[in-house]
């Protein structure tokens, strides 16, 4: 079979650094950033804990960087580079909970999308009705999904004017927040627990961030330049995530302490417009929506790649209707039948964070010990004869169920979850990573032995 089934064409290979740093960039300037802060601060921490505690979770995009770096220089996406790690066979799973959380993502993104984009017209007096609720999802998704026909360079420049645009709105805002910030309240918070505050945090940032990313990574790093230095893809990935996360989380710090009710409010976009000159409300919602485009036009990519990959082959125009076709749906189904549908699905995601975190371990901990040569283009084939690789697929197996037995949330309560676990599901999915990473060295010992 010809290499470049697996393998990323070599004239498609036109990412530089600087392409690969804005698409990332753009992908994290969403004013969600603030809420993240404002949750780090609900954990009852001082102002320096806060800080740190967003500095530390948004390096954690070295995961991602990581991983854009091996699909660099192996030119392949995230989950063929997986079927070595699983097999052919094996890889279905994870792939499919990967395109799961991408979809569901994505979902989520269109419906407060088109939220936002309602409520800014609404600043300008248009009448709120369900006919110009459905005009906004029509316009607020038909943006998204015409990123399906270009391909990755154009995508490229489009995150970059995204990246200056609402970037510089952002920045805005986040001065806004500054000047009216309570400065002496915040450097007044009292210290909090390390163990059951300041990691819980950190471990909330990665789960929402960087973990659901990492499947991502590869995606992009497989088009960058062949001559582009590995070093650069690594630290363009990491610091165009982790650059505009923490500043706006750093600023969601502060905001908390003008809305002390941001962390917990069913609609934090309209707390933080509370906080800001009416005059600026339509540039607000402008920004607010804007800044969701760039996560989706990744998620959209990646669920696309994710679905060819699993194996279920239809053309480009295909599965663009069919992933427009069902965000669609489940956007129509919450914005205008349910209403009580993103509470419950978040939690779902949630769930599939357990199951990526191992995977994304399981994966870089193979990299390191099977894949220092590269990888084998034969075991990533579709028709490889490799189905299962079982010490991956028993180690992801094992990790997961950790996982679970450590997860504490509304729907569900392990056993296990207890002291610090309690009522903190993001740390579950770091026991996953954990566990993840300890059964693959275990097992790797014992097939030397053999």
């Amino acid at each position: 079979m010809d290499n470049e089934f697996v393998k990323v064409p070599e004239k498609d290979k036109t990412l530089s650094p600087e392409k690969l740093f804005y698409n990332w960039f753009a992908a994290n300037i969403g004013i969600m950033g603030f809420v993240y802060g404002a949750i780090i601060v609900s954990y009852h921490l001082s102002f320096w804990q806060s800080v740190t505690a967003a500095l530390i979770g948004a390096l954690t995009f070295a995961i991602p960087g990581w991983v854009a770096m091996i699909g660099q220089r192996e030119g392949v996406t995230t989950f063929k580079m997986s079927r070595a790690t699983f097999g052919t066979h094996g890889n279905k799973i994870p792939n499919f909970m990967a395109w799961l959380n991408m979809v569901g993502w994505l979902a989520v993104n269109v419906i407060t999308g088109t939220l936002l984009f309602s409520a800014m017209l609404k600043t300008i007096h248009v009448p709120q009705t369900g006919f110009t609720k459905f005009i906004c999802l029509v316009v607020f998704a038909g943006l998204v999904f015409l990123s399906g026909i270009f391909k990755e360079d154009t995508l490229a420049k489009i995150q970059t004017w995204l990246s200056w645009i609402f970037g510089g709105l952002t920045l805005v805002m986040l001065i806004m927040f500054l000047m009216n910030a309570n400065w002496g309240e915040a450097f007044a918070m009292k210290p909090g627990s390390w163990v059951t505050g300041w990691l819980p945090a950190v471990a909330f940032i990665a789960a929402g961030s960087s973990i659901s990313w990492s499947m991502a990574a590869a995606d992009w790093g497989a088009y960058v330049h062949p001559n582009t230095k590995p070093s650069a893809t690594f630290w363009n990935t990491t610091l165009g995530a982790a650059t505009p996360l923490f500043i706006l989380m750093a600023g969601g710090v502060l905001l908390s302490t003008i809305s002390p009710s941001l962390a917990s409010a069913s609609d934090p976009y309209q707390v933080m417009y509370g906080a800001i000159p009416g005059w600026f409300g339509f540039l607000y919602f402008l920004v607010a929506a804007g800044g969701i485009i760039p996560q989706c036009l990744v998620s959209f990519r990646s669920a696309r790649i994710n679905l060819s990959t699993i194996g279920i082959k239809v053309s480009q125009k295909t599965s663009l209707i069919l992933h427009a076709v069902i965000i669609i749906l489940i956007s129509i189904y919450v914005l205008f039948i349910s209403g009580d549908f993103l509470s419950n699905f978040e939690l779902f995601l949630n769930f599939l964070g357990i199951c990526l975190a191992s995977w994304v371990a399981i994966f870089l901990v193979d990299s390191v010990i099977y894949r220092k040569n590269g990888y084998d283009v034969k075991l990533m084939e579709p028709n490889s004869s490799v189905h299962y690789n079982w010490p991956g697929i028993i180690s992801w197996i094992i990790a997961t169920i950790f996982g679970f037995l450590f997860t504490s949330n509304a729907a569900y309560r392990g056993p296990f979850a207890h002291g610090i676990f309690e009522n903190n599901s993001s740390l579950a999915v770091f026991v996953s990573g954990i566990a993840a990473i300890i059964v693959m060295f275990i097992k790797s010992s014992d097939k030397q032995e053999d």
